[in-house]
């Protein structure tokens, strides 16, 4: 028995990880940042929508970040006001750093200024991105 408790000890870290991991991703988080920064079409390399803006940094071989770009471009397609901006995160680093990246895909939702609004890490999903952007309509 004194063979197997480290065996479950570390059974049971590696599970409340694994629970936690798979509950914090993908979930779109107001952003209640203390610096608001505005981005600009010249920062994003893309114009800014008239409503919203989605802007998803991804990598090269990020599978999630494939779903979650297909997604994106099924959801605002009836969405004129809306634009999508994708940024490769290995070739801006200096934004990447600015904005605290830490993981692709991550999608932020700015407002017709440009002010971050939300935030989801990890590949969204439909429903959760549906309400991020008409929360974005106030």
């Amino acid at each position: 028995m004194e063979r197997l408790l480290p065996v479950l000890i570390v059974l049971a870290v590696a599970s409340a990880y694994g629970l936690w991991y798979r509950a914090s991703r993908g979930r779109v988080k107001n952003s209640a940042r203390a610096k608001l920064i505005a981005l600009d079409a010249k920062t994003l390399g893309g114009e800014l929508g008239e409503r919203a803006t989605l802007v998803q940094f991804s990598s090269a071989f990020c599978t999630p970040c494939r779903m979650t770009r297909t997604l994106i471009t099924d959801v605002i397609t009836d969405m004129p006001d809306i634009r999508h901006i994708d940024i490769d995160a290995e070739s801006h680093l200096e934004l990447v750093r600015r904005l605290d990246i830490r993981s692709t895909p991550t999608t932020l939702f700015l407002d017709s200024a440009g002010i971050e609004r939300g935030r989801a890490i990890g590949a969204p999903k439909r429903t959760e991105l549906i309400e991020a952007i008409t929360a974005l309509k106030a």
